[in-house]
């Protein structure tokens, strides 16, 4: 089978329906070129009307008619800054042009023009009213004409009323695609306010967690030097430096995993559950995993490890050096239970910072709720629960 795809870098022309559909869709006033647009179609028009009235050999206009159908068509040229003002003018030219009995379907694309320029820039009440208007004057008008001109009379009306209900058509789509347009614009700034959150949520765990473990093992390194005196730790100093080294290479290759996701414009792997007991060794904290073989959606193993990972973070940073820590995570048929206490007694109590407003936001992104606070019997207390059943509006399988 041939491969009829263009290259790569080439662009296919639009075809005419394309055009045509873009040009039904703009409104006039945004031409970039409305004088010569305008001046172009009373050309159009004015020949159209023209050719026509001199096919009609017994009712061919006279030099005043003519005169007249060129009046209106240099009406025209101004439709779109002034549509009433331009049917009016072109009303009054065809009043005397019909009742000097002239080609009678001769301005009918003049009056058509002008009849769907009011209708389409305007509202429908407007259009209502004036084609109302034109079309009884029109009739009104070939009546002194006589009888036999009823056919006529009954055409040309059925002609300006498909002009004013083409250019409400027309009106009616281009505002629906307006609200379309502008909804998508705004869809489009919500998921980017959502991108913009996940990131910042991303870059906070991952540097926190990690410049928090540098800092603490820093400590450790300075403590060695200046405790040891005497002898000099060399293997406890570069046991610490060492563990220096690896958080920086850790959180080095974690932040460029997720600039190459940024970049890819995909999620990714997710961290996970199975994830757990790294972090809680490197925080040296008790963890008690239980899911009793319950499926965990990759979202929420991904919000509980985060949750996770940012408690055990604050424990780490505020708690106190003797404090331990403890993690449980508890799955039932219905959601996924993780508890992060701590006997600590530093500054984390306040709950205050963005690492609760992220630990808060990963919760609300799969449908669950997180409390963080004081304990009563002191200490700090993290508890989240997190629906293993995807809510309406939270697709659990593919949200990060």
């Amino acid at each position: 089978m041939t491969d009829v795809t263009p290259p790569s870098g080439t662009r296919r022309a639009p075809g005419l329906g394309a055009w045509a559909t873009a040009l039904l869709h703009r409104d006039p006033r945004d031409s970039a070129h409305p004088l010569r647009a305008d001046a172009a179609l009373a050309a159009g028009a004015g020949l159209l009307g023209a050719a026509i009235a001199y096919a009609d050999t017994p009712l061919r206009p006279d030099a005043t008619g003519w005169a007249l159908l060129t009046a209106a068509a240099l009406a025209l040229t101004v439709r779109r800054r002034h549509p009433v003002a331009t049917l009016a003018v072109v009303v009054a030219c065809i009043a005397p042009y019909q009742l000097l009995d002239n080609a009678h379907m001769g301005p009918m694309p003049l009056a058509m023009t002008a009849l769907y320029t009011v209708a389409v820039t305007g509202t429908v009440r407007r259009a209502a009213t004036l084609g109302a208007c034109v079309v009884g004057f029109a009739i009104t008008g070939m009546s002194f004409n006589g009888v036999h001109h009823a056919l006529d009379v009954l055409r040309t009306s059925g002609w300006l009323v498909a002009a004013l209900v083409f250019g409400v058509a027309v009106r009616n789509s281009r505002a629906y695609v307006a609200e379309q347009r502008a909804a998508a614009a705004r869809e489009t700034e919500r998921k980017l306010t959502e991108e913009r959150l996940r990131i910042a949520r991303d870059l906070h765990d991952l540097l926190a967690h990690s410049i928090t473990l540098i800092g603490v093992r820093t400590a450790v390194a300075a403590h060695v030097l200046t405790a040891t005196s005497d002898t000099l730790d060399r293997a406890g100093l570069a046991a610490a430096l060492d563990s220096i080294a690896d958080t920086c290479r850790e959180a080095r290759a974690e932040l460029r995993t997720t600039l190459t996701v940024l970049r890819a414009d995909e999620h990714g792997p997710l961290p996970d559950l199975t994830g757990l007991p790294e972090l809680a060794l490197g925080a040296k904290a008790h963890l008690t995993v239980d899911t009793d073989g319950a499926r965990v959606p990759p979202a929420v193993g991904a919000a509980a490890y985060r949750i996770v990972q940012e408690s055990l973070t604050n424990a780490v940073r505020h708690a106190g050096p003797h404090a331990t820590a403890r993690v449980r995570v508890a799955a039932t048929d219905q959601a996924l239970t993780v508890t992060v206490t701590d006997d600590g007694r530093g500054p984390a109590a306040t709950g205050s910072g963005f690492g609760i407003l992220g630990m808060r936001e990963r919760a609300r992104s799969v449908g669950g709720t997180l409390n963080a606070g004081p304990h009563p019997d002191g200490g700090f207390h993290v508890t989240a629960h997190l629906p293993l059943t995807p809510p309406h509006g939270h697709p659990l399988e593919t949200t990060a």
